[in-house]
């Protein structure tokens, strides 16, 4: 816990960079967070005590310098106003945010290693985030670490974990990977977990489901020599 007095010598997140403007080189490591994000959307859709940034600079004061970030593929912090201030955040300054660090971070491992496993490891370390993880689906062999990995802060240090997916109690969510069709593209992404280790389904597949249900329904009305698409309506007196 810092003083009173630096904190107020602090700069404002509306001061400080967004990001750390480093391109990423490869489209999923945008496109498989959002995915993470708009299912999170659903499932903690009456919630207002979270915020889950997507290559979003985290500014911190446990570095060398608090106006340098840290800025993972993707991160989860509870407790803290789903809009800061009924407004979106440009950034994510601890100090802003009543000393809520992120509970998890995602990195995407791509073309370049961008030290993932070494430098940024440490920083979350240090940071105090509980759960770090690691997606590498295809550079895992040349890094020499497995294609998903889940770390746990634990007295002090990152230990992996097994089990995938892995049901995270303190988040109240589990994560996996799994094979999806997104958009009519089938690919490997990732995804939320109920403690049961059933995955939750995204918008596209709950409308999906809708269709099949509905599609048995009149399946079944037919079996009964019922027209579905001709139903007596109710009159109203």
């Amino acid at each position: 816990m810092f003083s009173l007095d630096l904190k107020n010598a602090l700069a404002s997140t509306d001061e400080l960079p967004c990001s750390d403007d480093t391109p990423v080189d490869n489209e999923d490591q945008n496109f498989l967070p959002n995915v993470l994000l708009f299912l999170l959307n659903l499932i903690w859709a009456n919630r207002m005590d979270w915020f889950f940034g997507v290559d979003m600079a985290i500014y911190h004061t446990t570095g060398v310098n608090p106006r340098v970030p840290v800025v993972p593929d993707a991160f989860l912090s509870v407790g803290v106003e789903r809009k800061k201030g009924g407004k979106s955040r440009n950034s994510y300054a601890v100090w802003e945010e009543n000393e809520v660090v992120p509970i998890l971070t995602l990195e995407l491992v791509s073309h370049v290693p961008g030290g993932e496993y070494d430098d940024k490891m440490a920083i979350y370390r240090q940071l105090g985030v509980l759960y770090y993880v690691i997606y590498n689906p295809e550079f895992w062999r040349r890094d020499q670490h497995q294609p998903f990995e889940l770390y746990k802060l634990i007295d002090g240090n990152y230990q992996l974990q097994i089990g995938e997916p892995y049901w995270m109690p303190e988040v109240g969510l589990g994560i996996a990977r799994y094979q999806a069709t997104i958009g009519g593209i089938q690919q490997e992404a990732l995804s939320w977990y109920d403690e049961h280790g059933d995955r939750y389904f995204t918008a596209e597949e709950r409308a999906e489901q809708e269709n099949i249900r509905a599609e048995q329904l009149a399946d079944y009305l037919r079996s009964l020599g019922i027209d579905p698409d001709n139903l007596p309506s109710e009159s109203i007196d």
